[in-house]
């Protein structure tokens, strides 16, 4: 299946299938608003991302079908740690039906490599604490919950 994957960045004619696949879950489908017109604020938030050479959305195609998965990759120079750049990784999601075919892991790695060759020395993000699947899936691929997170909705 792996052999069978294409890594590129999004174009605006995935985006339906990116906000499908970030509402379909038990935490996205109260928090995105997916529908066949997609309201005006995601072409927006798309073009903003689109436009950023700090930010890298990604998508995976099979050879089944288009966009099986996304994420958002963001890369930030940074003052600490001796001024190194760092990767934050953002809305990670494999479609339902190709999920367990290690597509995860191998956008983790994608993304990791992309880090490397723009000069980054940390990858972080941060996980919902009901993901518990998610932990376990990341602590397997080397992360490590070593900060604790803030959120404030503003």
């Amino acid at each position: 299946m792996l052999k069978n994957l294409t890594f590129r960045k999004a174009q605006l004619a995935d985006l339906p299938q990116i906000i499908e696949m970030l509402a379909d879950d038990f935490l996205g489908k109260s928090r995105e608003k997916f529908s066949n017109s997609l309201p005006d604020f995601y072409l927006k938030a798309f073009e903003e991302i689109n436009q950023s050479a700090e930010n890298f959305l990604l998508v995976v195609d099979s050879k089944e079908k288009s966009v099986v998965a996304t994420m958002q990759m963001t890369f930030t120079p940074s003052l600490v740690r001796q001024g190194s750049k760092r990767l934050t990784i953002e809305a990670v999601r494999v479609h339902k039906d190709f999920r367990n075919q290690k597509i995860g892991e191998a956008m983790m790695n994608f993304a990791i490599d992309e880090a490397k060759k723009r000069g980054c020395k940390i990858a972080q993000f941060t996980t919902d604490k009901e993901r518990i699947e998610a932990h376990r899936f990341y602590e397997k691929l080397g992360f490590q919950a070593t900060h604790l997170g803030f959120k404030k909705q503003i």
